[in-house]
């Protein structure tokens, strides 16, 4: 799960910040025209991932019934956020997806560990 949360996550920080880095000479997106597709498809295809990902812990037994439909809930608004920022690219929608990665991740694994 980690691993796939990352990449939103961090998707959301270079694009709300991609200026200040270009400016500081770190090339943390592509140039110009490719930028808000590889942003996008980063975005898109790891929190399209993390669904199933996240719902595996119930399957595998390690979580109960209650967190297979948080999760699946929760893992889902990830989603949602992720696509606002791969179809409007602007930074209100990163500064969403930011938030949304900050309240995921904690939520899932503090209810991972309560419904048990």
């Amino acid at each position: 799960m980690l691993f796939l949360w990352q990449f939103p996550h961090f998707m959301a920080i270079a694009w709300m910040y991609r200026e200040d880095y270009s400016r500081a000479g770190y090339l943390v997106l592509p140039m110009r025209e490719q930028r808000g597709r590889f942003m996008s498809w980063q975005a898109l295809v790891a929190s399209l991932a993390l669904i199933p990902v996240s719902l595996s812990p119930t399957l595998i037994g390690h979580a109960g019934h209650v967190f297979f439909v948080v999760a699946g809930v929760l893992s889902s608004g990830f989603f949602y956020y992720s696509a606002r920022l791969a179809f409007l690219r602007s930074n209100a929608a990163a500064r969403r997806l930011l938030m949304a990665s900050i309240i995921y991740l904690p939520l899932v694994f503090l209810l991972m560990v309560l419904d048990k």
